[in-house]
């Protein structure tokens, strides 16, 4: 029996390893995918409403299940990118047909989300603005925030003291909205978005180097 054309470089031997490596995965998508940059910004926006918004359990589970289903589906797409661009070393008009329908897919599940979170919008607006105070605290306090964190991943170079000015000031303002939240399921989502702006950072500056 012949051997396999192609051995992993890495092989996990713990479920540690594993996650590391699909974490590192995440990372690279978010650095190297303009996409996935502004999927992490909606999903900001939305951990900023479901934050303020005394919303319903399935309200929140269907917001946060579009939210990983998004993410999933652009690694996924960037992922068949990379197999196609592997097989195919020149110009092929089925594997530029492959990459448009999967980058499609990505698309119609973003639309499909921004409807059910118009949706719910509707359907709860008496809550929403019942207190006006809320939604203009939430924006000022959102509109730092979401600079903050697309800030961290954007491609231009920075200064190290830059980007940890603005990790301290996309965390500070993350903390001061978990004083009045709504959901802290919400907040822990925006938390782990933060963490993830600021791994794209990390990593960028590592790439640079």
């Amino acid at each position: 029996m012949s051997k396999p054309p192609f051995l992993p470089k890495h092989q996990p031997t713990t479920f540690a390893k594993s996650v590391g490596y699909a974490w590192a995965g995440l990372i690279h998508t978010v650095v190297h995918q303009r996409n996935m940059r502004m999927h992490v910004i909606a999903a900001l926006l939305v951990g900023l409403v479901g934050s303020a918004i005394e919303l319903g359990l399935a309200e929140k589970a269907i917001l946060i299940f579009c939210v990983t289903l998004i993410f999933f589906a652009e690694m996924l797409n960037s992922a068949l990118e990379q197999l196609v661009d592997l097989a195919v070393q020149e110009f092929d008009e089925k594997a530029r047909l492959t990459k448009d329908i999967a980058a499609a897919g990505v698309l119609v599940l973003a639309i499909g989300s921004m409807v059910i979170f118009a949706a719910i919008l509707v359907h709860d607006a008496d809550v929403i603005f019942r207190d006006v105070a809320v939604i203009e605290r939430q924006v000022v306090f959102g509109a730092p925030l979401t600079f903050f964190g697309g800030a961290l991943m954007h491609e231009s170079k920075k200064p190290l003291w830059l980007d940890g000015l603005f990790a301290v000031g996309a965390f500070g303002t993350w903390a001061l909205t978990t004083t009045w939240t709504q959901s802290y399921v919400m907040s822990a989502m925006m938390f782990g978005l933060l963490v993830v702006c600021a791994s794209a950072a990390r990593a960028r500056r590592r790439i640079a180097q």
